[in-house]
């Protein structure tokens, strides 16, 4: 199995003001659709971390994102796992392919890969 990168996913109804807080660290916008907004290291890319306000097709905000090479491939191993599949694999209008689980201690992973 292949991470691309992990994101932790934070709950935020102050996107702005997290962006100019996090901007004092050296991170910049990289995208923003409204409820997501995903702030980037410029010298180091997957490092990033998301604020959203909800989860637009998700039934909870999850509380990290890891991006697989193989999405199929990782849902199918925690599907055959027994762990809890808490969102269906599903391809979302923005581009990615994606579902939730629920790890060990109880957080809520979204599993996704780019389309």
């Amino acid at each position: 199995m292949t991470i691309r990168r992990v994101v932790p996913n934070l709950a935020s109804r102050a996107q702005e003001e997290s962006r100019d807080f996090y901007g004092l660290l050296g991170f910049e916008e990289v995208m923003n659709q409204g409820w997501i907004m995903t702030l980037a290291s410029p010298s180091q890319p997957a490092a990033q971390v998301s604020f959203m306000t909800e989860d637009r097709t998700g039934p909870v905000i999850p509380d990290l994102s890891v991006e697989v090479e193989d999405v199929d491939a990782a849902y199918a191993a925690v599907r055959d796992s027994g762990a809890e599949i808490v969102h269906p694999l599903r391809d979302e209008e923005w581009g990615v392919r994606r579902f939730f689980v629920r790890d060990p201690n109880g957080r809520v992973v979204n599993v996704l890969g780019h389309r």
